[in-house]
């Protein structure tokens, strides 16, 4: 079965990325950071945040979104952001192989990605008094979700 995709456009807080990480080792999915990072891929606190887990992720770096999607061209991209209607627990949303595409953590996705995707764009629930999750509890939701739609989780 097709690994599912975390994808994270411009990370900007080392400890997210390793959460992120040690998730996707977790799970099975690869993850793709994409464009310019807030910290080098040997920050202490990254590789601490991953902790011994590095070795068990299936990680690809890539210059933009654009080139990523150039390399997957049959991919699914779906964008999560605060900023959309559509519940990421809709009924059967998610497919094998399917990437779910992250921003940075003080801005979120770009308004012109999801403006030309509005079909690909998604967001949790926030029934309480907060705007957003954190970058990786935000990641793990959606993709334990996604792992559940598509009968990874055993």
């Amino acid at each position: 079965m097709q690994t599912l995709n975390i994808v994270l456009i411009e990370p900007e807080i080392p400890p997210n990325t390793g959460n992120i990480a040690r998730l996707c080792a977790a799970t099975g999915a690869a993850l793709h950071l994409v464009g310019k990072l807030g910290f080098s891929i040997d920050d202490r606190y990254l590789k601490r945040a991953g902790l011994d887990y590095w070795d068990k992720v299936d990680l690809k770096q890539w210059d933009s979104l654009e080139q990523l999607q150039q390399q997957y061209l049959d991919g699914r991209f779906w964008y999560l952001s605060t900023k959309v209607a559509r519940n990421c627990y809709g009924a059967d949303i998610y497919q094998a192989g399917d990437f779910l595409v992250f921003g940075k953590e003080t801005a979120g996705l770009p308004a012109e990605l999801l403006a030309a995707n509005p079909e690909r764009c998604l967001t949790i629930p926030m029934p309480g008094q907060v705007r957003s999750l954190n970058l990786s509890n935000a990641a793990a939701v959606v993709l334990y979700e996604a792992l559940r739609q598509t009968g990874q989780l055993q």
